[in-house]
């Protein structure tokens, strides 16, 4: 049974003549007629009486017309519906991004492409990018905005742009002077500063202890557990200081960034994706909005200290 030979059935039960059907079709009559037997063959029973003036359904045909019906309505919804998806006039797209990307670069994107394809319905994911690894390579998220480098199998990655990380602190911190002067600060001057460390699971605190570590101490630790929006109020309260990258700082009223003496400490902010599927339409279009956002103004909001944007390859 062919849908094609569905849709001769149909038209020959509905204008109950083969001629006036294989017009319908712009097919010649005999067309019609070989395939509604080929039909009846595949079926084994007849569905239509024929004679001089015409045909009638027979019993077995009265049946199968409303499933014929059925059969083509919910063919032609689901052609529709997947013309939708590739027109981008509906459809869903499960996108991840950290914390520090979640507030800033991220919000400008989707908007940008929420405005184009307000059909697309946008689920996010704001989590450290190992997790967030794990959920694209599940198929949980479709991209993610991430810090590089990572190396998974089933993921393909594109840098967007390199960011400095800066010392952020309180406005009576004694450390705020520096920011005003614009003067850099040696991270080992930070071994015996109160230091607000990010929860579990952050980039940032893999670093923050990595980069304390390897300047010969370990970090006096004021408060730890928390995500980036406490981390920046415990900062503002005057708890300690944090280490955090200068695109959550800029423009940030309540906190002074303090640049670290070269060579300091840099990430790579990069998109990352399944390599072993096409990316649907949508995932495109989306990547294409962030990389044309971060090409046209260099970033989306006051641009921070040291950050570069990379032309994607």
């Amino acid at each position: 049974m062919e849908l094609h030979q569905l849709r001769y059935f149909v038209a020959v039960a509905e204008e109950r003549h083969f001629t006036r059907a294989a017009a319908r079709f712009h097919v010649a009559q005999p067309s019609v007629s070989a395939q509604i037997r080929a039909l009846e063959r595949s079926l084994g029973a007849e569905l239509f009486h024929r004679d001089r003036k015409g045909v009638v359904l027979t019993e077995a045909g009265e049946e199968l017309l409303p499933i014929a019906r059925q059969v083509l309505a919910g063919v032609e919804e689901a052609v529709l519906r997947l013309q939708g998806l590739d027109a981008l006039a509906r459809g869903h797209l499960a996108v991840g991004a950290t914390p520090s990307l979640a507030t800033t670069l991220l919000p400008a994107a989707l908007g940008a492409f929420h405005e184009r394809h307000p059909g697309v319905a946008l689920t996010v994911v704001e989590e450290g990018s190992h997790l967030l690894v794990e959920r694209l390579a599940s198929g949980h998220l479709d991209v993610g905005l991430v810090i590089l480098p990572l190396r998974h199998a089933a993921l393909e990655t594109t840098a967007l742009a390199s960011e400095e990380l800066v010392v952020v602190v309180g406005p009576r911190h004694r450390l705020a002077a520096r920011a005003a002067a614009g003067r850099r600060v040696a991270l080992a001057e930070l071994a015996d500063e109160p230091i607000v460390l990010f929860r579990e699971g952050y980039d940032l605190r893999t670093v923050t202890l990595a980069a304390t570590r390897a300047a010969g101490f370990a970090p006096r630790v004021a408060v730890e557990g928390g995500e980036m929006a406490s981390v920046l109020a415990f900062v503002a309260s005057g708890l300690g200081a944090a280490i955090v990258p200068s695109i959550v700082a800029s423009g940030d009223p309540r906190l002074r960034s303090v640049r670290l003496r070269d060579p300091g400490l840099h990430r790579t902010i990069g998109l990352a994706r399944r390599s072993d599927r096409a990316p649907s339409r949508a995932n495109t279009e989306l990547v294409t909005t962030i990389e044309e956002l971060l090409a046209a103004g260099g970033w989306p909001g006051p641009r921070p200290t040291g950050l570069e944007v990379l032309r994607p390859r």
